[in-house]
């Protein structure tokens, strides 16, 4: 239990999206809203992931997000991510972040460099040392260019603060690799449209994109999910989540938000803009088929 918080309690996290205004700044009153509207979900905030472009924002504009989310005290637990290649600038982050009232953290792979099983198991027990929440490891070599070997779970696997790990490789086959080298470990996907095959194969719940358009629908799914209860909606899951990365994340999902009204912008840090989303007919076509579940 941390800060009246069980995790475990929360199988579906929000990969949180930052909202900017025309000028490119970051819009406390819709991120205020967003917040809301995860907390009236009951869905688990994850802040300035990689669908929140965390790396593109300033250190100053990382802080004042966190920050701001904290001060709201809404009644979810708050995860923030710690990404990068520079090992001492990421251990200053959890530090600073370890001052606030948050839940855990999602520690990323470092990106670029591409270590080896030592390298990685140094990189992560040492922001686990420096933690003062459970953490949640992230298997993401799309945008990494590096995959954590089950080796290296299977290194920390007796760490005090290795929580969960986030799979999204997109090989479901890796997830029976990874529990072995830790059975307790929970394993959460980083797929949305993998969340019904990692359910069958013993998740504990998802990290999604999807629950920042559809947060209370993403949340029936994911419980049905693990339930055993999705065929019935698989089908329209899948073609929706396929919308939703028709081109690179976190760039579907910030159109459709502002289609929805939930964003007053659909603008994004360069190198990622709009503009990359020629047509919406598809998003569209996801929002009304998902929210008719309702």
């Amino acid at each position: 239990m941390i800060n009246n918080f069980d995790l475990n309690d929360y199988p579906l996290w929000t990969a949180l999206v930052t909202p900017f205004s025309e000028s490119g700044k970051v819009d406390y009153t819709a991120l205020e809203q967003l917040v809301a509207e995860q907390q009236d979900a009951n869905n688990g905030i994850l802040l300035l992931g990689s669908t929140g472009e965390g790396l593109a924002l300033s250190l100053k504009e990382q802080q004042a997000i966190v920050e701001h989310v904290c001060q709201l005290a809404p009644s979810v637990p708050l995860m923030v991510a710690v990404g990068g290649m520079n090992l001492k600038q990421q251990v200053a982050w959890v530090e600073y972040c370890n001052q606030l009232p948050i839940h855990g953290y999602l520690l990323g792979s470092p990106l670029y460099a591409k270590p080896g099983v030592v390298g990685q198991t140094h990189w992560f027990e040492s922001l686990l040392d420096a933690s003062n929440h459970p953490c949640m490891l992230y298997n993401v070599p799309g945008r990494s260019a590096v995959e954590i070997s089950p080796q290296v779970i299977k290194n920390l696997a007796d760490h005090k603060n290795l929580w969960a790990l986030k799979e999204a490789s997109g090989d479901i086959s890796k997830f029976e690799g990874f529990r072995t080298a830790s059975p307790t470990l929970a394993i959460f996907s980083g797929d949305d449209a993998l969340m019904p095959y990692f359910a069958q194969a013993g998740a504990k719940g998802l990290v999604s994109v999807a629950a920042n358009a559809w947060p209370s629908q993403t949340h029936e799914f994911v419980k049905r999910s693990l339930s055993g209860q999705y065929p019935n909606l698989f089908t329209d899951w899948s073609q929706a989540i396929q919308s939703l990365f028709a081109v690179a994340n976190p760039i579907p999902v910030k159109v459709l938000m502002h289609l929805q009204g939930k964003i007053n912008t659909p603008h994004l840090r360069p190198p990622l803009t709009h503009l990359e989303l020629e047509q919406t007919d598809s998003i569209t076509h996801a929002n009304n088929t998902i929210l008719s579940w309702n």
